[in-house]
Formats: structure tokens, C-alpha cells, sequence
């Protein structure tokens, strides 16, 4: 039904302005990892391809063979577009004012702070891989992406998801040496062993991105490129291919599942040696006190790793429609809800940051 027949004309002209405001505004804060998907295009559209909901059907038949097809969010765009709108808007207030707060007191350059820097660094590029191009999709109806898009899609995704869990395994040996060998936290964590870390991280994560990124890149597809999420996930690309898949199967099976196993196995191993810690604590209020050492980090892992094994360890025999709702489900918790909440579970739960930030507002 066409908004100008309801609205009349004066009225649809907000409507186009405001859309056209946001989409500018996303274009210039979001990073470019992001918007050069595409969002810059929906600033331009015509009225009528703005407020088209395009059928699945449609989306199949525009599609070139360079293109894919996302699937997910295909109805009710005009509910989801202010909900993705206002997740994203947070994560990036959220995820900024952590950097802002770091950065401004020198009292925070510290291990522990420099390494919720490069959480938040990673939450960013988390978010704005994906969700810049599915509101633009929601906002314009146009579900198909580049093959080139795509790939860029799966090599960010998959290095800011690794190195998601690798400085959450780092902040979980952090929080391991602080309250199991507090008298050689300062000798043992210190600041050029912390960067030296984190170095390896972000070029190790880069180097396995770009290994699965290259050999996605080989694989040719047929006709049905129809992918189920919101965005170019490894799995999906490599079970829509027509060529050999052996090696890709056999590299996610073996490199892809010791990047992904190493850091759970370093978080639970430091779990068991703080709890283990903290029950030979016979002081009162030990418990409480540990717990709040590490609270907040615990509720980011479990946060975390819980929409992960939502989505690639469910149980089989599901129907395929109950499976493809809990993926989609899963998927947006820990690519776009998690980084959300990340920043404001650390802020809410630290001093520190919350101080620093009060000295930010308030100018002093």
C-alpha cells in the first residue's frame, strides 16, 4: 500500500528526509568496514524502491551471478529497521565511550583496561560489519550483496569474532593471576607483555580470516545463492558451493576448530583455578569479593559463548524451520546484542571507567 495515498505527499516528504538524515548519519559514524557495503546507496533512492518490500521470489529473480541473497528480515522492515537502528547506535555510544574513557585518564593505561580497549575495538568491528548492511536492506528491500561484499563480510566477521574470545581468554588470565598469585600480578601481567599479546592476536586472527577468506574466494556457486542470515557467514558460503569443498571442510575442521577451542579452554582452565582459589578463602566475604573482581567478565563470556553454541553446536533432528529461527536467533545475540551490552556491563560494574567518564562529562 503506498504511503502516499495514506499520508498525502507533504507527509511523505518527512518521512523521506528523516530516512535520508539517518542514513547520512550512519554513513559518516559507522567505520568502513561497514557502510561500503552499501548504505551510502539508500541516501539516493527513488520513493518507490525506498518502500519496497520485495518478496523472496523477486529478490531471486534480480539477482545476478555475482550476487547473493540474504535471506533473513525479509518482513516487518519497518518494525526491525528502528530496533537494529537503536542496537547499533548504542553499541557504538557504548563501545566509544569505553575508548574515550581509557584513553583521557592515564591512571586506566593499564593491562586490564588496555585489554577492554581491544574488546571494544573488536565489538566495533563486530557490529559494523553487519549491521550498516541490513539496515540498508531494511530501509531500501534490496537483500541482495556483491560477491566481493560478501567476502569482505566473512573476513571481518570471522577475524573480530576470534578476537572476540582471544582477549577474553587474556582477561580471563588476567583476572586468574590477580586473585591466585596477587603478589606477582605486577611482575607477571605487565603492559609490554600485554601489547605483545595482543599483537599476536590481531595479526593471527588477520592471517586465519584470510586463510578461510582466500579459500571461500576459489569456490564457484550455481544458481541458488540464498544464504538464511543477515549477513555472509563461512558455513552457509561453503555449503552453497557446486565446486570441491574438501579443503575448505577439512581447514574449518582442523585450523578453524583449534583458533576457536583454544581460548574457551584457557577461559574454563582459569574458572577452575579461581573457583578452585576462592574456595580455600576461609576469610568472610572472600566469595563476594572474588566474584566482583571477575563478575562483569563472567557475564560477557557467558553472554558470549552461549548465542556461539546456539548457533553451531545445536542438537540434530530439528525440523528446519525451528533450526533456522534458533540460528537466526543465536546470530543476532552474539554478533550484534553482545557487543551492545559488552561496554555497558563493564561500565556499569567499574569504578574506574565510571569516574573517568564523570571527569569526561564533566570537563574537568
Amino acid at each position: 500500500m503506498s504511503l502516499n495515498h495514506q499520508q498525502g505527499p507533504i507527509k511523505v516528504d518527512y518521512v523521506l528526509q528523516a530516512c535520508r538524515t539517518i542514513a547520512a548519519m550512519l554513513y559518516l559514524m559507522a567505520p568502513a568496514v561497514g557502510l561500503s557495503v552499501g548504505l551510502s546507496q539508500s541516501i539516493s533512492a527513488s520513493p518507490q524502491s525506498r518502500y519496497r518490500i520485495s518478496s523472496n521470489i523477486t529478490a531471486r529473480n534480480q539477482t545476478s551471478s555475482s550476487e547473493f541473497l540474504l535471506l533473513a528480515f525479509s518482513t516487518h522492515q519497518e518494525l526491525l529497521f528502528p530496533l537494529f537502528l537503536t542496537l547499533y547506535l548504542a553499541a557504538l555510544l557504548g563501545n566509544l565511550m569505553i575508548l574515550i574513557a581509557v584513553g583521557s585518564d592515564p591512571h586506566l593505561h593499564t593491562p586490564m583496561f588496555v585489554l577492554l580497549v581491544n574488546l571494544s575495538l573488536a565489538d566495533l568491528c563486530f557490529t559494523s560489519t553487519t549491521v550498516p548492511r541490513l539496515l540498508h536492506a531494511l530501509l531500501t528491500g534490496d537483500q541482495t550483496i556483491t560477491h566481493s561484499a560478501c567476502l569482505s563480510q566473512v573476513f571481518f566477521f570471522l577475524m573480530a569474532g576470534n578476537v572476540d574470545s582471544y582477549v577474553l581468554a587474556a582477561m580471563a588470565w588476567d583476572r586468574y593471576v590477580a586473585i591466585c598469585r596477587p603478589l606477582h600480578y605486577a611482575t607477571v601481567v605487565t603492559l609490554p607483555r600485554c601489547m605483545v599479546l595482543l599483537g599476536a592476536v590481531w595479526v593471527g586472527t588477520a592471517l586465519h580470516s584470510l586463510l578461510h577468506t582466500v579459500l571461500t574466494a576459489h569456490l564457484t556457486f550455481c544458481s541458488n545463492r540464498a544464504l538464511p542470515y543477515f549477513f555472509c557467514d563461512l558455513h552457509p558460503l561453503i555449503h552453497l558451493a557446486c565446486s570441491d569443498t574438501s579443503l575448505n571442510y577439512m581447514m574449518v575442521i582442523v585450523e578453524g576448530g583449534l583458533v576457536v577451542i583454544m581460548p574457551a579452554v584457557c577461559i574454563m582452565a582459569s574458572y577452575i583455578f579461581i573457583v578452585a582459589a576462592v574456595c580455600k578463602i576461609r576469610a568472610p566475604g572472600g566469595f563476594q569479593k572474588a566474584f566482583s573482581t571477575c563478575g562483569s567478565h563472567l557475564t560477557v563470556v557467558l553472554l558470549f559463548y552461549g548465542s556461539v553454541m546456539g548457533v553451531y553446536l545445536q542438537p540434530p533432528g530439528q525440523a528446519e524451520g525451528q533450526k533456522r529461527y534458533q540460528d537466526l536467533m543465536a546470530t543476532v545475540m552474539f554478533s550484534v546484542v553482545a557487543p551492545t551490552l559488552n561496554p555497558y556491563i563493564y561500565s556499569l560494574q567499574n569504578r574506574e571507567i565510571k569516574a573517568a567518564l564523570v571527569k569526561v562529562l564533566m570537563g574537568s
